[in-house]
């Protein structure tokens, strides 16, 4: 590991500097009292809403910050980035806004509504190329871009400058304040965000608590620091697209497993339900990774009893047309969706004896897939059914035996159930 590697950190002079250089387009965005989970936890919980920003991210900061640094002669060469969707809007913005060309890389399967809002951003002055099926594929491919026509790489979380321009956050919540801080819940992916959060905070607020929060299916920042290396992760789940690397920053690595005070991980079931409440009872938009920090709360709600708590809201370009597999994580991960093989006997009235009597008052069909063209009324059938209480499952269960129609119960097995959700 290089010295850069075990030395950097981000210093509060420079993280001001920042906050100077990104005024011109970031915007002090508000840190609100949260009502409802104030009083589910019984603490002053806040919000740092960085939804709010132009780009609806705060990754606007760490981008404008690194590509304003850039020398003339580089900016006349043109900058690269790779991004999941808000790193490259924050790009696009910045290239729209000091006219300069940037080619943006992006994952294959980023949102639509990403891709889009990042052309709109940059306008005439971006190009998007889609590349592969990770941020790791596109930021691999954007490197060798600008090893081959030299340009520079804009690094979403892995650069001094980037760091320093998210560090600006801490400042803004500092000065927002006017009582102690105890804990700040901050979502990782690569750990741009919570590396300069950790600097300005460790200057300004040193005995407040930095808790990072990634994903549970993407824990690359808490397997590396419990490996005490950098781990790649090959395996991940990339539905919180915002939050979810491979791999983290060599740099970001360094400061974390310092300076955070711990690291845990949510499950994507939860966070979907978050997501849900948060449009429903807050009136407010989020994209999966943004409700990372709020859905962290219930894993730490002994602990921030009578607290003060700042969770940052890190982003809102969020995909209506995942309205749908948000809702059905949500349900199943409250153990409220359930699918099952049902062979239904070879008798008539069958189908119409489970409607009527196999299921429960409460019961739902969601899903009915016969698993052949032909002899459907004596075929299996995949079904999916949602509960309105979770402790109807065993009973539901018991009759679907009890009558002969259980198959077999797909939810706990993901060779199986990856075709269904």
């Amino acid at each position: 590991m290089n010295t850069e590697v075990t030395t950097y950190f981000p210093e509060l002079d420079d993280i001001q500097k920042a906050a100077t250089t990104i005024k011109k387009v970031s915007m002090v965005t508000p840190l609100m009292n949260s009502i409802r989970y104030s009083k589910m936890y019984d603490s002053n919980v806040l919000l740092k809403r960085e939804d709010l920003q132009r780009v609806r991210s705060y990754k606007i900061r760490g981008a404008f910050n690194k590509i304003s640094s850039l020398s003339k002669e580089e900016l006349t060469r043109g900058v690269v980035c790779a991004s999941a969707g808000n790193h490259a809007q924050g790009v696009a913005f910045a290239c729209n806004h000091l006219e300069i060309q940037g080619t943006i890389y992006m994952p294959s399967v980023t949102p639509k509504q990403k891709v889009e809002q990042t052309k709109m951003f940059g306008g005439e002055y971006v190009t998007v190329v889609l590349e592969g099926d990770s941020f790791d594929d596109a930021s691999k491919a954007a490197k060798n871009i600008c090893i081959a026509e030299g340009k520079i790489f804009v690094h979403p979380f892995d650069d001094p400058k980037t760091i320093e321009g998210q560090g600006t956050i801490g400042l803004e919540i500092f000065k927002q304040v006017d009582h102690s801080i105890d804990y700040i819940f901050v979502a990782v992916g690569g750990g741009g965000l919570a590396s300069g959060l950790c600097g300005a905070m460790k200057a300004l607020s040193p005995k407040t608590k930095i808790i990072g929060v990634e994903p549970k299916g993407a824990p690359s920042m808490l397997r590396s620091i419990q490996q005490k290396k950098n781990t790649e992760i090959f395996d991940i789940d990339k539905f919180i697209d915002g939050a979810a690397v491979q791999k983290v920053g060599d740099l970001n690595f360094e400061i974390c497993k310092t300076y955070l005070s711990d690291m845990i991980t949510v499950p994507e079931g939860l966070v979907c339900q978050t997501i849900l409440d948060l449009y429903n009872r807050d009136a407010i938009v989020v994209e999966p990774a943004g409700a990372l920090t709020l859905a962290a709360l219930e894993f730490y709600k002994d602990k921030i009893k009578g607290k003060n708590v700042v969770c940052i809201v890190s982003g809102s370009n969020n995909d209506i047309t995942r309205t749908a597999e948000i809702k059905e994580r949500a349900l199943l991960y409250a153990d409220l969706k359930h699918y099952f093989i049902v062979r239904f006997p070879q008798r008539a009235g069958a189908l119409k004896q489970f409607v009527g009597e196999i299921l429960g008052p409460n019961d739902d069909i969601t899903h009915f897939e016969y698993s052949k063209k032909s002899s459907r009324e004596n075929g299996p059938a995949v079904v999916g059914i949602e509960l309105k209480d979770k402790n109807d499952l065993q009973p539901l269960i018991s009759r679907m035996k009890k009558h002969n129609f259980f198959g077999d119960y797909l939810n706990d097995k993901p060779d199986l159930f990856q075709f269904l959700v």
